[in-house]
């Protein structure tokens, strides 16, 4: 195993002949803060692209998935060239845009890059940048600043900074007209930077914003100015919603302006940030806009109430945000930080509160971000003379720290899933995989050597003996059963034994672990109380008693700790199958099971109150209500 600076970590495998490692697996990441990000696959993967120069999609459920989308031979080029992989790779990324419905037939994917007087297209299916370059204004070439692709997938609008828009095929790469002004003075559409550039559902209109304050309606087919405004001030980004109609615009004056593109006027005004404002997104439905600013407050309108309805204060300022088309999920980026950060929406995961509203708004909500350097993640609300001193971490004892590093958390066995999962349904995998007929007996049997059957599993060879001696030997093991039926024979009942007596059932679990599910399930059904009429001996002294009363005990013990918790529950669920009868017909089991519900009802209600609140995901978790 190894890691490195470039954020990922790799394992090799010495398999070849000359003793050189191969790669076998790997994980990466941004090794540079990224910069954009955008859900994707209706919000089952994040594309984001850093300063590392790198473009990558991240899989929001399987870290398998993630991967860089490929430059072509970088790797090759930067070895015949003696340079570093990052000096070959495309400059950083600065406005992507992508469109899902053409993902089987062509490139959905443009990107702007710093610095760069040409967008690139992006082919998803493949994951490989596409051959077709889009250069708009080849006679003055300058840095693109804005690309927008329509909602059929066919198009893709960019915007330069010398104020070009210029229109582009998707499939063939070709260009397909350019948005004019005339009363620019000159052949462009803006007189100055193209902040940003968006288009309808429809193809009927095209929305541009120049740097200078202006916003400009076009016909997306004719290609002709449609109608015009002016802001007041430079606008930095837009973002359009094509299922209501509405522009947001993001100026220096801090304010966030709606306009209706149909109405041509103002329809909304939000006002807040101190500071400058890095990103705006709309919800799927249209119904919310997020807003995220340099003063570290990611903050929540409400379209139709022209309200904000919730706050977020992060100690490390928001610089690209994207909201999940379910709205279950909003990812983020941070200043200096190489992590897209993951955000639950308790609105959809938790009960609706009284009031009915979402949030206040009156209130911002202070949030630190997990830090990856420690095992636990902190409360906002802890300080740091709270924390433990590393002189005091040594001198905890080490069974200690093993069951308290993680409060509040359950630990995982670490068994494959169908171990545990065919524990659970033993009885219809016996029943699928009954034969349909009972087997037949060879006409010619081989030689076989006799065996005897043991509990342990081992293969104990019958000695040869006369015939005349058969019906002897036969009533001796019979009566050698009912004699040593009181002494634990197994090993699975020795190592019980043992560590009951010893108080550590660490030796018992690790030998359980190892046990196949019909291995475990025949010693669980040894235990089984058959009641005899004859017998005057107490069922409460019964060894078969007392042994299921110390798998009580150890189930007690393991459920408090919080270890091995997936298959502690499947055993507890084949257990009481096959005891529940015995369990609740002695007195000294009942009192020992009442003892294992209080602890697991305990459990589990921490458990559900984790998950209402909290979701694994890709790189970090972190929680909150907006």
């Amino acid at each position: 195993m190894s890691s490195s600076a470039d954020n990922s970590i790799k394992m090799w495998i010495f398999d070849t002949s000359h003793g050189d490692p191969r790669l076998l697996r790997f994980r990466s990441g941004h090794s540079a803060p990224p910069q954009c990000i955008s859900f994707y696959s209706n919000g089952r993967h994040v594309l984001s692209a850093g300063k590392d120069r790198a473009f990558r999609l991240f899989s929001v459920s399987q870290d398998q998935q993630s991967r860089e989308l490929s430059q072509g031979h970088v790797l090759k080029k930067a070895k015949t060239l003696k340079l570093k992989e990052t000096e070959i790779k495309l400059k950083p990324v600065i406005a992507f845009d992508v469109a899902e419905i053409r993902e089987r037939d062509w490139c959905n994917v443009v990107t702007c890059h710093m610095d760069t007087a040409q967008a690139f297209v992006w082919r998803l299916q493949n994951f490989v940048i596409s051959k077709n370059i889009l250069e708009p204004c080849t006679q003055n070439p300058t840095p693109v600043k804005a690309c927008a692709i329509s909602a059929c997938g066919n198009f893709a609008v960019v915007g330069t900074a010398a104020g070009w828009i210029e229109r582009f095929n998707l499939q063939s790469g070709f260009r397909r007209g350019s948005y004019i002004d005339m009363t620019e003075g000159r052949s462009c559409a803006h007189n100055g930077e193209v902040a940003g550039v968006a288009c309808d559902s429809t193809n009927t209109v095209m929305i541009s914003a120049g740097l200078n304050g202006d916003i400009k309606v076009w016909n997306f087919k004719g290609q002709d100015l449609k109608s015009r405004w002016e802001i007041g001030c430079p606008v930095v980004k837009i973002v359009y919603h094509r299922y209501n109609g509405l522009l947001a615009t993001v100026a220096d004056d801090l304010v966030i302006h709606l306009f209706d593109v149909v109405a041509l006027r103002m329809v909304r005004k939000f006002e807040g940030h101190t500071d400058r404002i890095t990103d705006v997104c709309f919800s799927e439905d249209g119904k919310w806009l997020l807003t995220s600013s340099m003063d570290g407050t990611l903050r929540i309108w409400d379209v139709i109430l022209a309200r904000q309805i919730d706050a977020i204060h992060v100690d490390v300022s928001v610089t690209a945000l994207s909201l999940s088309p379910n709205m279950d999920v909003l990812a983020t980026t941070h200043v200096d930080q190489n992590g897209v950060y993951l955000w639950v929406n308790q609105a959809m995961f938790s009960a609706p509160s009284k009031s009915g509203s979402y949030g206040s708004g009156k209130e911002i909500v202070s949030v630190n971000l997990p830090s990856s350097s420690t095992g636990n993640f902190l409360d906002s609300n802890s300080n740091e003379a709270d924390k433990p001193s590393p002189q005091e971490v040594l001198d905890v004892p080490l069974s200690t720290i093993e069951h308290e590093q993680i409060p509040d958390l359950v630990t995982l066995s670490m068994l494959p899933k169908s171990q545990w999962q065919s524990l659970i349904n033993l009885d219809i995998i016996k029943a699928r995989n009954k034969p349909i007929e009972p087997p037949k007996k060879p006409e010619k049997a081989p030689f076989f050597l006799p065996s005897i059957l043991s509990l342990s599993g081992e293969i104990v060879f019958k000695p040869r003996e006369s015939a005349e001696g058969d019906k002897d030997s036969k009533a001796g093991e019979t009566e050698n059963i009912r004699i040593k039926a009181d002494i634990p024979a197994s090993q699975f009942l020795q190592f019980l034994q043992q560590s009951a007596e010893e108080n550590d059932f660490a030796a018992f679990a690790d030998y359980i672990k190892g046990l196949s599910s019909s291995t475990l399930d025949m010693e669980l059904r040894m235990l089984q109380i058959v009641e005899e009429d004859d017998c005057d001996t107490e069922s409460s002294i019964r060894p078969e008693v007392q042994f299921i009363g110390l798998l009580l005990d150890y189930y007690i013990l393991e459920i408090s700790r919080r270890n091995n918790f997936e298959f502690i529950q499947a055993m507890i669920r084949l257990f009481l199958k096959i005891h529940g009868e015995s369990v609740r017909s002695q007195p000294i089991l009942q009192k020992k099971a009442e003892k294992l519900l209080h602890i697991q009802s305990a459990i589990w209600q921490k458990i559900d109150k984790l998950f209402q609140s909290t979701r694994c995901m890709v790189t970090f978790l972190c929680t909150s209500q907006f």
